[in-house]
């Protein structure tokens, strides 16, 4: 008798402005039931290898939606990145707020902000940073001012 495997995958991120895009992937197959009493090695090669297809299905699709359409148009060739490729074409820029907050935080700190994107993202200049990139830089300031603490 056939066992029907059923595996499924859904991932949510956080995008600007209290946004979110999320992506889901389910997939059933039939498998033969002697596989759990023989062969379990090869049942969990079955479930796994479906596992791994959700997973770069949703990855793939959230990837795609990421890149505004006219990505092109408004990067230019500027080309920066943090070394996993999300900064190209990627999302709205930092606002004029968060790069003065960075600023002060570093100031207040007395450290090279530059240099510290440059390691930290990858990126020169804080003006650089995506929304999203430039609240999580600001965080992980004020917990280094903090002791590390919040």
């Amino acid at each position: 008798m056939p066992l029907k495997v059923s595996v499924g995958l859904s991932k949510k991120i956080g995008q600007p402005d209290y946004g979110s895009l999320g992506a889901s992937c389910h997939v059933e197959f039939e498998a033969d039931s002697g596989l759990l009493q023989q062969d379990l090695d090869g049942f969990h090669r079955h479930v796994k290898n479906a596992f791994v297809a959700c997973k770069q299905a949703v990855e793939d699709e959230l990837h795609s939606e990421q890149r505004p359409p006219s990505a092109a148009s408004t990067n230019g060739s500027n080309g920066h990145h943090n070394g996993n490729g999300r900064r190209q074409g990627g999302p709205r820029r930092a606002t004029s707020s968060q790069v003065r907050a960075l600023e002060s935080i570093a100031n207040r700190l007395q450290m090279d902000l530059n240099r510290w994107l440059e390691q930290t993202y990858g990126i020169p200049v804080a003006t650089d940073l995506s929304i999203t990139e430039a609240s999580q830089a600001i965080d992980a300031l004020k917990a280094s001012s903090n002791g590390g603490g919040r």
